[in-house]
């Protein structure tokens, strides 16, 4: 038998079986259980393969195959539960480069930082950097995804200011260090590998990161940045 097929009967018998002890019982015939007179030892005989009616299956195998069967089906199920922008019909690029950030961002591949200028609901026009993985650890985007309401900054992000009370905030976020002394205008450093990311349109991004304006109906400006981490974990 190769590998393949090995792996087969594996799977066949752990699909079939919530434990190997039942497995042991089902390969026990009334006969065995008749000259033996020992449930245990009759167990014991087909684990080391002297009885039994059909494959052999080491108990080591079956409790590891088990466990990546239930590790596979778990993160299957948690995958769907996260994706948040997972089946919807989503109309504006914005949204749909959020969606395709999404995964990325939720495992630490991608770090995007999001970049929105619009008016709040008071008419004022306000602009800010955002954190998209630590937004999405925090809240629930279903909202912005099923366009019940849109993803502005706060000033508990990144960056805030609010262009008619002039208010500006900075604050480090999980992923991000703000720079905002430098002359030069505002950079953040990515605490994994401690690259910047430089947000002035007029120079490039940094190491490992690009800059992506959206042409989007939902806001007056919005850019993404997204940095990949070079740091081995």
């Amino acid at each position: 038998m190769d590998q393949d097929e090995a792996l087969t009967a594996v799977d066949n018998v752990v699909t079939q079986f919530n434990t190997y002890e039942d497995f042991l019982d089902s390969q026990i015939t009334t006969v065995d259980l008749y000259y033996l007179e020992d449930e245990s030892l009759a167990r014991q005989l087909v684990e080391l393969g002297y009885r039994g009616m059909g494959e052999i299956v080491k108990r080591e195998d079956f409790e590891a195959r088990k466990a990546a069967i239930e590790v596979a089906r778990l993160a299957e199920r948690t995958q769907k539960k996260i994706l948040t922008s997972a089946g919807k019909e989503l109309q504006d690029n914005f949204l749909k480069a959020l969606a395709m950030r999404e995964e990325d961002n939720r495992n630490g591949k991608v770090s995007s930082v999001i970049f929105i200028r619009d008016k709040n609901p008071h008419g004022q026009e306000i602009s800010g950097y955002i954190d998209y993985a630590a937004r999405l650890k925090n809240e629930d985007f279903e909202v912005y995804f099923n366009g019940k309401k849109k993803l502005l900054p706060r000033p508990s992000d990144m960056s805030f200011y609010n262009w008619d009370s002039h208010i500006a905030v900075c604050n480090s976020s999980p992923n991000y260090q703000v720079i905002a002394d430098n002359p030069e205008g505002l950079l953040f450093k990515y605490k994994r590998d401690r690259k910047i990311l430089n947000v002035d349109p007029k120079a490039q991004p940094g190491d490992n990161s690009t800059r992506i304006p959206i042409e989007t109906e939902l806001y007056i400006q919005a850019v993404i940045f997204d940095h990949i981490s070079r740091r081995k974990t």
